[in-house]
């Protein structure tokens, strides 16, 4: 097995993070794995955010479990309180991928890189849709100001990276989900 399908086959979500940041130099080249993802006809409709301040990190994460709990379907509430209470698990460092509106699938591709780079530097990572809630509520236009999202831009989503507690388990794949059409 080469390299790149040994870290695919490694990774996880993590959901329990030291809360120590992961050095620059790390985060610079998962950055730039994020950039060097492939779009629809090379038009780039991201930006990739590197989010290391903690307080905001903080913010956002306190805000997102704020609307959670006022949320008449608390499920999803219920499960992250049974997790350690956090959206963000302790994360010190958020990738924010904004995006172009319509533009979900280049976005996603950019969270893989992300995710995957994470992973072959050492680092624990797990891709957060719920980190738009923060966007999606009476604090939105706050967020975006803080982190310079332009006019005609959108959270796109979100990449939790960081030193994971203990080391996790891939999920275990699924053979019966491949089907060959020959």
């Amino acid at each position: 097995m080469n390299d790149t399908l040994r870290t695919i086959s490694r990774r996880y979500s993590c959901r329990a993070y030291e809360g120590r940041l992961p050095e620059r130099g790390k985060l610079e080249a998962i950055a730039r794995a994020a950039v060097e993802a492939p779009s629809a006809m090379n038009r780039q409709p991201w930006r990739v955010l590197v989010v290391t301040d903690k307080a905001l990190v903080e913010e956002l994460d306190a805000e997102g479990m704020r609307l959670l709990a006022e949320a008449k379907e608390r499920s999803t509430y219920d499960r992250l309180m049974g997790r350690g209470g956090t959206l963000f698990y302790g994360a010190p460092c958020l990738f924010i991928v904004a995006m172009h509106p319509g533009t979900q699938m280049d976005t996603g591709i950019v969270a893989a890189n992300i995710a995957l780079a994470a992973t072959s530097l050492g680092l624990g990572s797990v891709i957060c849709g719920l980190a738009a809630l923060p966007f999606g509520g009476p604090k939105g236009a706050h967020f975006r100001e803080r982190l310079g999202i332009e006019e005609g831009w959108e959270f796109g989503i979100a990449v939790l990276v960081g030193y994971a507690k203990s080391e996790g388990r891939p999920h275990e794949p699924d053979g019966t989900k491949i089907r060959w059409v020959e």
